[in-house]
């Protein structure tokens, strides 16, 4: 198992939208977010399983997502992760002067997270104020 340095975009995708019309906090709208998608040539050199949970840093944040193979054109060295709670956490805030942050073309670190567990939307938006601790809702 290694760290792998990869290039980051995040990306909208059917799944997110149309999850994200239930709402949030619903189940439906955690699977289809709380994912990173990699080439399985970069998967296989860090030890990463298909669906198995893995830590993405960048130089702003940590966030635990599960992993799948691309769904679309992905070559070595790039990952998508769906826009959301879960991409903010990693998301740079540097906006270039357009107001908007980087969501594209940032640098991350991928390694293998087997035991930790992804957190909810929920939970992520707490802990980012202060109010989430392990253990709790």
């Amino acid at each position: 198992m290694t760290k792998l340095n990869l290039n980051m975009i995040t990306q909208r995708s059917v799944e997110e939208g149309a999850a994200m019309e239930k709402g949030k906090t619903n189940p439906d709208y955690f699977e289809a977010c709380s994912i990173i998608e990699m080439n399985p040539e970069d998967m296989k050199k860090a030890g990463i399983w298909v669906n198995s949970n893995v830590r993405v840093t960048s130089e702003c944040g940590t966030v635990v997502v599960k992993c799948i193979h691309a769904t679309q054109y992905c070559p070595p060295g790039l990952a998508h992760i769906r826009q959301g709670v879960w991409a903010n956490q990693v998301v740079p805030p540097r906006t270039q002067s357009t107001g908007t942050p980087q969501y594209s073309g940032f640098p991350v670190t991928v390694e293998p997270a087997f035991t930790e567990e992804r957190k909810t939307a929920l939970q992520l938006v707490q802990g980012a104020v202060g109010l989430w601790k392990k253990g709790g809702n």
